[in-house]
């Protein structure tokens, strides 16, 4: 089994990005209240990990991390993601017959 790192992510007072990483869900347990279990994530190697009180999560972020968002970090990420300009597709042309 590889070992994956657990990523919070909560913004500071000062609007900064605070990101605090836990090597296991007992470390993260130590500081965060857990209130249920996922049982229903699309990325079903996330299934039966803590759902926890004040974080959006778990979120798969690349093949090692998983993610946990405050609702601000959430919203942000979202509303950056909707405005980000998408590369312009290359249309092919068909060659005349």
């Amino acid at each position: 089994m590889r070992k994956r790192t657990i990523r919070v992510v909560t913004r500071g007072a000062n609007g900064e990005l605070r990101i605090r990483d836990y090597d296991s869900p007992e470390e993260l347990l130590k500081r965060h209240l857990q209130v249920g279990v996922d049982d229903c994530n699309t990325d079903l190697s996330l299934r039966g990990l803590p759902v926890l009180r004040g974080l959006i999560g778990p979120i798969p972020d690349g093949p090692n991390f998983i993610r946990y968002e405050s609702p601000e970090v959430f919203e942000a990420a979202t509303k950056e993601w909707l405005t980000a300009k998408q590369p312009r597709r290359r249309r092919r042309r068909k060659e005349p017959s």
